[in-house]
Order: C-alpha cells, then structure tokens, then sequence
C-alpha cells in the first residue's frame, strides 16, 4: 500500500509537492471537511434533504480531484461531494442539489462534473464513454470516476473497465473501500480483498494506496491521469479508507455494526494527519487555520444566502428534467399536477 504519512502525520518518503500545493492541497481537504459538517447539521435542521455523508474519506476524493485540470472531466456516484467541491462546483450549487431542488439538477457551463450518480455503478461505463469521446475527436482530457467496495461487484464495473482497458480510454477508476456496501461488509461480499488486485485481468495497472493519506493519494492520482493524459490508457485505484459515518442522514448504523471499528479509523483521519504534517513543515498554524475557518464560514453563509433566494419548486417541474423531450407519460403527469395545483 502507497502510503507517505504515517497516522500521526510524519513524513515517511519524500512527496514532492511545492509548498504552495501543500497549502492548496490542505485547505481544499478542510474545505471538504468544513462542508460535510454543516451539511448534516442543516439536514438536521429540515434545510437539506437526505445527504450521505463522507467525513473521514476526504483525503481520497480531494487527492483524485487536485489530479484534474480544469478540463478534465469528474463522473461522482453519490457520496463525491468533497471531490465535486473540490473540481469547481460551488457550495450553493451543491445544497440546491441535496435539496432536490431543479435549480441544483444542471451544473454550470464550465464544471465538468456529471450529476451525483444514485444507481449503483451505473456512472461507470457513461465515464468511459465520455473518455472514449474524448479520444475519438482527440481531445486530450482525462476522465475520473468513483465507486465504492460494493459497486466494484456489480456488472457494470466490469464493463466498464473491460471496455475503457479494449480502447485505452483516459479514464481513472477510483474505488473508495470504505469497508461497507451499507449494511454489508466487505468481507461478507467478496472472497478477495483487494479489488486493485482485479487491475491485472483487464490488463491495466492496479494501485492500493492508503485511503486516509491526502499526499499518497494526490501522488498515485497525478501518476494515473499524466498515464491517462499520454494516451496510455486507464488506471485502478483503491483507496482503502473507512466509512466512519452512517451510510447517509437517514441510516442507523448502529444495527449492523459497533463502534470499535469507527473508533480505530477516527485515529488514521486524513485532516488531522495533514495538518500535523503541515505543522511539522512550519507551513500551518493556529492563526492560519482560524482565519481558513472564518473564510469558510463566510463563503457557506454567502452560498445558503444564494440557495434559499431560488424560486419556489412547483409541483410539474419533478417530470420536466427527465429527458431532452418529455415522454407520453410524463406528459400526462406534467398536465396532471398542473391541473392539481
């Protein structure tokens, strides 16, 4: 496992970062963290719907994200929110989408990032026909697209990276093993454990790199999208990690697990080991991180400001965001709730 701070933060190999990355490289991991936090506060205060939270992933999502160029492209399933944030969509963007609101459905020209992906897996081969596109009309850009420990066992994992290794398609499957596919446990799911291990079979590289680790994952990202980039093909990796939180807002984890578990991977958490690497290179402190918070605090007020002015949502408008041209059906209950109002 590719791993270059140990638990408590010390540098274990040489990183090659500048320091203005690192500093970047940081505040994009609190950012992440910042947001997580107060998402859940305000879906316990009715101001966001059902939200599934990633603290304790954020190294793997920021790490992969710091990898793209702004053309590249970002595929998330459900629970990328931090990598999305981190690729360019604004917060404001973000709570309209969790409050599924038609104002958040459509992503602003500009960020390459798809809509969260519910479907289990279902991203994974649109990820790679949007790579393959690209390469088709010789577009260099790179393609990256998530899944967790339970997607890597569904069907279109496999064709997915079938397909993107036949066509050497730019694309970077990062899969977050978090330990749970909701209330199943990895073990319980598949008889190998290491799903980077599967990599050979397509004929691609494979890469287990600690989850939890934001420079071994920025590391192994930018080598996997340059790789992409050069036009010699995909890449696979597994971030091992943990889902420390409940599955989303509206699970009780405690039914299928204990906390001793969670309790053993909230020492391995990727914003304090960072921080205390930041610290030891003299390139953080108290004020530093007290004044990251207040810009935080003030960029999501500013972004709860903009979401709470959209328009009200009319009933009609849930079946009017489905396809380019409204089916019979749906035209049928776009009339119906028009005459219901």
């Amino acid at each position: 496992m590719i791993q270059f701070l140990s638990d408590d933060g010390v540098l274990l190999k040489a990183h090659g970062f500048s320091e203005d990355a690192l500093v970047s490289g940081y505040e994009a991991l609190v950012r992440a963290r910042f947001f997580d936090e107060r998402a859940v506060v305000l879906h316990r205060q009715g101001r966001l719907g059902v939200y599934p939270p990633y603290f304790g992933q954020e190294a793997s999502q920021v790490g992969m994200a710091l990898a793209l160029a702004q053309q590249d492209w970002l595929v998330p399933s459900y629970r990328e929110t931090a990598a999305a944030l981190t690729h360019g969509l604004s917060m404001a963007q973000i709570i309209l989408y969790w409050r599924s609101h038609p104002a958040g459905w459509r992503f602003p020209e500009g960020v390459n990032v798809l809509p969260f992906y519910i479907p289990i897996a279902t991203q994974l081969p649109q990820a790679v026909g949007i790579a393959h596109a690209g390469s088709l009309q010789g577009v260099k850009r790179v393609v990256a697209t998530f899944v967790g420990d339970g997607g890597s066992s569904e069907g279109d994992f496999h064709e997915a990276l079938n397909f993107a290794s036949v066509f050497c398609a730019p694309v970077v499957f990062m899969v977050q093993n978090n330990g749970w596919a909701i209330s199943v446990p990895t073990s319980a799911q598949m008889k190998h454990q290491r799903i980077a291990d599967r990599a050979s079979g397509y004929g691609m590289p494979g890469v287990l790199v600690d989850g939890n680790d934001l420079l071994a994952v920025w590391h192994v990202a930018n080598e996997a999208a340059e790789r992409a980039r050069a036009g010699d093909g995909p890449t696979l990796i597994e971030a091992l990690t943990y889902r420390v939180a409940p599955h989303t807002t509206s699970d009780d984890p405690s039914r299928y697990r204990t906390d001793e578990a969670s309790d053993a991977w909230v020492k391995k958490d990727p914003v304090t080991r960072m921080r205390a690497f930041m610290q030891h290179e003299g390139l953080w402190d108290d004020s530093k991180e007290q004044a990251l918070q207040q810009n935080l605090k003030a960029e999501l007020d500013a972004a709860l400001k903009d979401a709470d002015a959209a328009a009200d949502v009319m009933p009609w408008e849930i079946v009017e965001h489905v396809f380019e041209q409204m089916s019979p059906e749906q035209q049928r209950a776009w009339e119906a709730l028009h005459e219901q109002s």
